[in-house]
């Protein structure tokens, strides 16, 4: 029979077993070894039932064995312990805390010796994602921008970054995946409840449930509970619409992760973008948490954030061009996505429905909201709204997250500043990075341990420093190569375990299924391929030509072995039929013992498939790989990385400790199969000619010395980079530092000044010209001068209505191509000398060095200037002289 209600009986612990309830709901256990020993020690069976989660194992207790622990004198004192620690870091002076106290001191030392106020950090940031990725017993992410955003909460816990997170709590998270017996992809959406999870509902002071409401159109509304998931001392925030006061239709708007239709999408960004605001704001009126000085958003899904933040101001008394400036200022936002296409983009009447008067936000106008992401630029379409456009334009600073993704992201959104080179787009790039005590193998833990001291190597893998990371070179080989066997075992056992419960489920009987026990070799070079499955990420480029394939698997000297996993979007068609492509092929009894498919790929899956492997395999096309993140959690646990040098891999890349897979660029517009031909052809040179032989070669001692040094290498070099703990004091020192002094700056006086200035600039600058340039020197087409000569400029300029306190003149000069475009530009900015002429223009000069060889153009232009503008690309407003007054801008040097 079939239950007509649903709920949860939760033990009652013991007084001196109180404790456990604390280190259950706090989830620091997924990442801190000593707590999660101290549940396994409880009962190890249940443990490893309840798939490593400490609420459902606390569940699952008798009263004997709980009064058993009471008496267990040995195991309350390890447990104390425990909780004595997790309070100590979630109280303690941490890396943040060093930061500001240092700040203070060298303020007051500063106001000592009159040189100013020095600058402080955020007293706390609010940070928004649609997806996160903390643990495995808490399901509310499907791929590297949750697991990106989880990591990112976990390591400002680490350093003591006063983060709060929000997101949505989805009933049914991303989906379960399961294969048919044809080997088509099967989607699976469990009830999560969260009653059952490591969650609590956040409550007013009377012990009813917060809530959040938004208006919808129609006199409906959008309610949502918030429930708290304690990510060490970081809170976060997750909105649930699933409350009896809403109807049907709205309590499915949290249903699942990236589903349903597009206003299901709008609903559940708004939701998190404006309802999430209200949460923040609601949680820190309960708990006394500081304010957020600084806004986050990981990714566009959360731009509607800044709207709310509008509105608060507007209610106290701005209009929206203030509040607009003032939001701004305390705002970043990170791009995560490489092609248009994967940006969340929604008709502009769908969402003119759902704000002004008769809906959401009914403050503020409903064109002033559309204005803010509608594509009104060249190559836009003037009837979409962009997400990300909105959240370029509502944040300040703006980020990629590889320095190959902020060049491409400047390139892709340069049409919102139009007349700039896209290299002095304001969008910078902070790589991502992992966090790794979630993803670093306890054997490697305690080789480490041995090595240095667990204390420090805790440290190196949290704050980073390579000066930890040197002491790699004193480990020795032996036990480099051990450890390295010991995890590919480990992988072994996983993989057989995983691969016998997924052909059960396709419907083999066990009968079948004994040429499992033969499937991988712990000692066969193994390589490891798992993520989701867009077409751009090529799952199936290594089946391009199949007999050399299985000729690299079946070699008798040196094979290979290959593990694979990952998901497609339930709507995406083309993505399932690569899967089943790539099964039907492991499937083939010739190679189903060297190269496996495992469904349902999550963060269980993921801790012990990267330690396991010794390569790990990427073949994106480039550039579209934002950053991937997957091989570093890979190279930490001594795995070397084979792939396409796109996102972090194109970064940090050294022949030492890897391989690029030489990409076909130029034949990617006219023929992608032959591009995937070429490419496909040279990763398996790379496999045959290079990669196995390093791997299997012995030296005098027995081992493979040259491998063994690769791993080396990696950890040594690629270890402090790739932490999660270094891209956090990143964003704080280069993005929410600057965020939080632009915010205290941006007092109502001062965005009411700065929305009134651009405002007037604006309506003026169809007036603003370059008239005359000349210079010192003879400009004939054919000029040659001497390095290191100066010339003198002198420029006439119009400013209509604005004086030259509005206004900055640059030369820009620097070498040109045959097209006579500045490459590598350099500028220097003018001066205004003496007052406007009759005819109200103004003189401008200043020296223009010629400090380099070759062809050298030059050309002046005139940008807004103000104090309190970020950039001076800022308001995308350019004046360049026009095509009738060039005077031979290029200058041949000698």
């Amino acid at each position: 029979m079939k239950a007509i209600r649903r709920f949860t009986v939760r033990p009652v612990l013991p007084e001196p077993l109180r404790p456990l309830s604390d280190l259950a709901r706090n989830l620091r256990w997924s990442w801190h070894a000593e707590t999660r020993e101290l549940f396994q020690s409880v009962d190890p069976e249940r443990w490893a039932a309840s798939d490593c989660d400490p609420v459902r194992l606390l569940g699952s207790l008798s009263p004997e064995r709980l009064t058993e622990l009471t008496e267990d004198s040995r195991f309350l004192r390890r447990l104390n312990t425990v909780a004595d620690d997790l309070n100590e870091y979630v109280t303690g002076a941490r890396w943040y805390q060093t930061q500001t106290q240092t700040q203070a001191q060298g303020q007051t030392e500063g106001q000592a010796q009159g040189q100013g106020q020095a600058a402080e950090l955020p007293a706390a940031i609010a940070y928004f994602s649609p997806e996160y990725g903390i643990t495995a017993a808490l399901p509310q992410y499907s791929g590297g921008l949750g697991i990106l955003a989880g990591d990112h909460l976990k390591s400002a816990s680490d350093l003591g970054v006063p983060l709060i997170g929000v997101g949505l709590m989805y009933r049914h998270g991303y989906f379960r995946q399961s294969l048919s017996r044809d080997g088509w992809q099967q989607e699976h959406y469990p009830v999560l409840d969260p009653n059952e999870l490591p969650v609590a509902l956040l409550k007013e002071p009377d012990g009813t449930p917060a809530q959040v409401s938004l208006a919808l159109p129609g006199g409906r509304s959008l309610r949502a509970r918030v429930w708290l998931a304690q990510v060490g001392r970081v809170p976060l925030l997750l909105l649930d619409s699933d409350v009896e006061e809403n109807d049907l239709g709205e309590r499915g708007v949290t249903d699942r992760l990236y589903g349903g239709g597009s206003e299901h999408r709008l609903l559940q960004e708004m939701l998190l973008g404006i309802g999430g605001v209200r949460a923040v704001r609601t949680y820190c009126r309960l708990t006394g948490h500081p304010a957020p000085e600084v806004f986050h958003t990981n990714e566009g899904h959360a731009g509607f954030l800044g709207l709310e933040r509008i509105a608060e101001l507007c209610d106290e008394g701005l209009d929206f061009d203030a509040g607009l400036e003032a939001v701004r200022a305390g705002t970043v936002f990170t791009t995560h996505t490489p092609v248009p296409a994967g940006i969340d983009r929604f008709d502009r009447e769908l969402v003119a429905r759902h704000f002004g008067p008769d809906a959401e936000l009914p403050r503020i106008d409903v064109e002033r909201v559309l204005n803010l992401g509608m594509e009104t630029y060249p190559g836009g379409e003037p009837n979409l709204f962009n997400m990300a456009v909105m959240g370029l334009r509502l944040g300040r600073q703006a980020n990629g997250v590889s320095l190959l993704h902020g060049q491409v992201s400047r390139e892709m959104f340069a049409g919102l500043w139009p007349g700039f080179d896209p290299a002095e787009v304001p969008i910078t790039s902070v790589t991502n990075g992992v966090h790794a005590p979630t993803w670093v193998a306890p054997e490697v833990f305690r080789l480490g341990a041995r090595q240095i001291g667990a204390e420090r190597t805790e440290d190196a893998l949290t704050v980073g420093g390579s000066e930890r990371w040197d002491s790699v070179a004193d480990i020795p080989d032996q036990d480099i190569w051990e450890l390295r066997r010991s995890l590919r075992e480990q992988l072994v056992v996983e993989v057989r375990e995983r691969l016998r419960a997924s052909w059960r489920q396709r419907g083999a009987g066990t009968a079948e299924l004994g040429w499992i026990d033969g499937v991988l070799d712990p000692d066969v070079l193994t390589i490891g391929f798992a993520r989701r499955v867009p077409s751009y990420k090529r799952l199936t480029l290594m089946l391009r030509d199949r007999d050399r394939l299985l000729d690299l698997l079946l070699h008798p000297e040196r094979p290979l072995q290959i593990v694979i996993a990952g998901k497609a979007h339930p709507a995406d068609d083309g993505g399932k039929r690569l899967i089943q492509e790539l099964v039907r092929f492991a499937d083939d009894p010739r190679v189903r013992h060297r190269i496996v498919f495992l469904p349902d790929y999550g963060m269980a899956m993921a801790q012990k498939l990267y330690p396991g492997c010794d390569i790990w395999l990427n073949n994106p096309l480039r550039p579209l790989e934002a950053c991937g993140t997957s091989g570093m959690k890979a190279a930490l646990n001594g795995c070397l990385n084979l792939s396409v040098l796109d996102g972090w891999w194109d970064e940090w890349f050294r022949p030492d400790f890897g391989w690029a897979i030489p990409t076909a660029d130029g034949v990617a517009g006219t023929d992608p199969d032959h591009r995937d031909d070429v490419e496909a052809a040279a990763l398996y040179d790379l496999l045959e000619q290079r990669v196995t032989p390093r791997f299997y070669e012995r030296g005098e001692t027995g081992l493979p010395d040259r491998w063994i040094e690769m791993v080396r290498e990696t950890l040594t070099h690629l270890g402090p980079k790739v932490l999660a703990g270094r891209m956090v004091r990143e964003y704080v020192e280069r993005l929410y530092a600057p965020a939080a002094r632009a915010h205290r700056t941006m007092t109502p006086d001062t965005a009411q000044e700065l929305a009134t200035w651009k405002s007037r600039v604006r309506a003026a600058w169809h007036t603003v010209t370059v008239d005359h340039v000349e210079t010192s020197a003879a400009t004939a087409p054919a000029l040659t001068a001497e390095l290191g000569s100066t010339l003198a400029l002198r420029v006439r300029v119009g400013l209509g209505e604005l004086s030259p306190d509005d206004v900055e003149v640059q030369a820009v000069s620097g070498r040109v191509d045959s097209q006579d475009s500045i490459t590598d530009a350099s500028t220097v900015p003018l001066k205004a000398v003496g007052g406007p002429d009759g005819e109200g223009r103004w003189q401008y000069e200043g020296p223009l060095s010629l400090h380099r060889t070759g062809p050298y153009g030059y050309t002046v232009r005139i940008l807004p200037a103000h104090r309190l503008l970020a950039s001076n690309a800022e308001m995308g407003l350019v004046a360049v002289p026009s095509e009738e007054l060039g005077e031979g801008a290029g200058v041949l040097m000698r």
